[in-house]
């Protein structure tokens, strides 16, 4: 009876669409990347020959001890430092086959950065430097869009006010808004309460899980607290540069 077994033909693009399926869900891609320093007389394998993929719309953590390497895999999946040999794929793209105007446009356009120190700009308001990246990069602002993100993080009546009146917790509310504004293809987060006390902490992760799974966004979080590890949908453990389980 016609369609009742399976050509070879059939398997093979089953296959082929299930790869298709799973290439289309994984956002980042990092394949066989090394990062090594110098160090006196020494080599430092910050990233070992590293493998990882990250689901599209997942919350990753990435944990290790001090000096494991998770903070420099970090700067090499955002762009912020080249690696000496290996590739990261973000949405499909090689980015460090590009020339530096280009990564940083790369980077405007599909990453946004949660970092510890906030980096915010004191001389602008709360407003100013969430649509900052939108601007640099000649996108159109939808204050209907950034002021649904300052609701949902709890700042809509701070808009107007210059960071130096925040406190640290509402300051790094506005660098998550900042991240989330730009729509980007994935977040990167690196210890994004190690400056805050622990009941800030446990707030600030709460707005951030809450309005990455809101938006769709992907998130990847390098943290040292087995806590708000917990709270991620894959945990990955660093040692020594590499991959050592994937949870």
């Amino acid at each position: 009876m016609l369609g009742s077994y399976d050509t070879g033909e059939n398997n093979t693009g089953h296959k082929l669409c299930a790869e298709m399926r799973a290439e289309m869900n994984t956002v980042l891609e990092i394949r066989d990347l090394v990062k090594y320093y110098q160090s006196g007389e020494h080599v430092v394998k910050a990233v070992d020959h590293t493998s990882l993929e990250v689901e599209r719309g997942k919350f990753t953590a990435i944990v290790g001890r001090s000096g494991s390497g998770k903070s420099t895999l970090l700067h090499l999946i955002g762009g912020l430092d080249r690696p000496d040999s290996g590739t990261v794929l973000i949405d499909g793209k090689d980015i460090y086959t590009l020339k530096e105007d280009a990564l940083a446009g790369f980077r405007r356009k599909k990453i946004g950065f949660v970092f510890q120190d906030f980096n915010l700009i004191p001389s602008l308001n709360v407003w100013e430097n969430i649509v900052l990246p939108l601007g640099l990069d000649g996108r159109k602002v939808v204050e209907a869009e950034v002021m649904d993100i300052l609701t949902r993080i709890g700042l809509a009546d701070k808009k107007d006010v210059m960071p130096s009146t925040l406190s640290g917790g509402q300051k790094q509310r506005v660098a998550i808004a900042r991240a989330l504004a730009s729509t980007p293809a994935i977040i990167l987060a690196d210890e994004p309460t190690g400056n805050l006390d622990s009941q800030t902490e446990l707030e600030v992760m709460g707005v951030l899980k809450s309005c990455v799974s809101d938006f769709g966004q992907t998130l990847v979080m390098i943290t040292h607290d087995e806590t708000i590890a917990q709270m991620a949908d894959v945990i990955v453990m660093i040692e020594d540069g590499k991959v050592v389980r994937k949870s």
